[in-house]
């Protein structure tokens, strides 16, 4: 058999295994595929004969690489028939016996050397898979990549600042200890405003997604403003979150607030079926200590650890801590809206700067937040239109109802008629005679 000369063939292999991180038999598919390609490209440059090369022409043809000797051969899948239509598909039984197949039958396939002899496919090959070796390398690295971060979607990673690249900043992580680093992405939208991004600074960030489609650049997309960072921070630094002693059930995170004279802030909500163990203190720690450690890995951010609770009210008045709640009232828990009453001197606490504080306690407990002050709150007046608010939609259920009724009662007196003009049509049809 035929083989083309790949000089440098076994030193390419290993280099770019190890540049890439990649396996030498990862290597060596996406070189047969690059220099499949690279025939097939030749072939149609020298299509003399002007025969119709569809997209599935050449899945017949292969590459055998032999790393040792440093070269290749191209080898075609041909079925043996009486009249060979498609030299490059078919070989003609009597061909086959000639090149010593003396038991070979007619319909059975057969695998045959085809590399061409000619120097200048040589030289054409190196140049056309050049390009396609590249990118197939590409693509084998990205499934690499997927395979290896896939199951770390949304978990926290180490990442090193390599460049940026517009507004994002393109960082190095890595799956584990030995493992080789990996670019992923941080976007503008997904970075704090107290981080310092400088070249070689490292940073926890949240896995956010791993991309499986062909595009080009990192296929993993990073976070420093999502809730999950907080939640992982908590975990690591609290062993009774750890222990599931004290569990997180819910939180609210404003990384990017939408003014820039307000700073991030989150709200978590904790809580223990241990009687024991005070849920906000142990996140806390003592004299702070705990809160501390993830205040500093989030640059600042401030944070308000909270006692979740099943009653809506207590609730809600932890939620809007600091400020110091008077009275919480339900007005309407079908759409989950309620007024808290605080004192005027708490008016601006609870509320937050440009809102920041109801707007967090009403993402963190799921009501709409109504602050009020409770020296001027009118009682009866409130009441009174909610009362109005709920008689209102009472009616309108009870017009639908009504409706429905009414829709029902037509449609029967509608079938009982359609039922007496088809009992009719079918007397005429047969010419049945009530008489009789």
């Amino acid at each position: 058999m035929s083989m083309l000369e790949l000089k440098g063939l076994k030193d390419l292999i290993e280099n770019i295994s190890k540049e890439r991180n990649l396996p030498r038999t990862a290597v060596q598919t996406a070189i047969r595929e690059a220099l499949l390609k690279g025939y097939e490209r030749y072939r149609r440059a020298q299509n003399l004969e002007r025969k119709q090369f569809d997209e599935t022409y050449f899945d017949n043809f292969d590459i055998q690489l032999d790393v040792e000797e440093q070269g290749f051969r191209i080898v075609a899948t041909k079925k043996i028939v009486e009249e060979v239509v498609n030299t490059d598909h078919e070989i003609a039984l009597e061909e086959v016996r000639r090149m010593g197949g003396e038991e070979a039958e007619m319909g059975q396939e057969v695998v045959l050397d085809v590399t061409p002899d000619k120097e200048e496919f040589g030289r054409m090959a190196a140049m056309q898979t050049k390009q396609v070796l590249a990118q197939k390398l590409r693509d084998q690295q990205r499934q690499m990549v997927q395979e290896e971060f896939q199951d770390l979607e949304s978990t926290v990673l180490q990442a090193r600042v390599l460049r940026f690249e517009r507004q994002s900043v393109i960082m190095a992580v890595s799956s584990g200890y030995g493992q080789p680093e990996v670019e992923a992405e941080l976007p503008k939208r997904e970075q704090l405003p107290n981080d310092n991004y400088r070249i070689g600074s490292t940073f926890k960030v949240y896995l956010k997604k791993v991309s499986t489609g062909q595009q080009r650049g990192p296929q993993l997309l990073v976070s420093r403003a999502d809730a999950g960072l907080v939640v992982y921070l908590f975990a690591n630094e609290v062993p009774e979150i750890e222990d599931e002693v004290v569990r997180i059930v819910a939180v609210a995170r404003e990384a990017n607030p939408p003014s820039r004279h307000v700073g991030p802030r989150t709200k978590i909500a904790v809580d223990t079926l241990d009687r024991d163990v005070d849920p906000v203190g142990a996140c806390i720690g003592a004299r702070g200590s705990r809160i501390q450690v993830v205040v500093n890995e989030l640059r600042g951010e401030k944070i308000d650890v909270i006692r979740w609770s099943p009653d809506p009210a207590t609730y809600i008045a932890n939620g809007l801590s600091p400020a110091r709640v008077d009275d919480v009232r339900l007005m309407d828990p079908e759409t989950r809206q309620t007024h808290v009453l605080v004192a005027e001197d708490q008016l601006s606490l609870a509320i937050g700067k440009e809102g920041q504080n109801v707007r967090l306690a009403a993402r963190l407990t799921g009501w709409k937040i109504d602050i009020k002050d409770k020296a001027k709150y009118d009682f009866e007046g409130e009441d009174a239109k909610f009362a109005a608010a709920r008689a209102k939609y009472t009616i309108e259920d009870d017009d639908v109802e009504y409706d429905e009724e009414l829709d029902d009662e037509l449609d029967d007196e509608l079938d009982d008629e359609l039922d007496d003009e088809q009992e009719e049509e079918f007397d005429d049809d047969f010419d049945i005679d009530d008489e009789k």
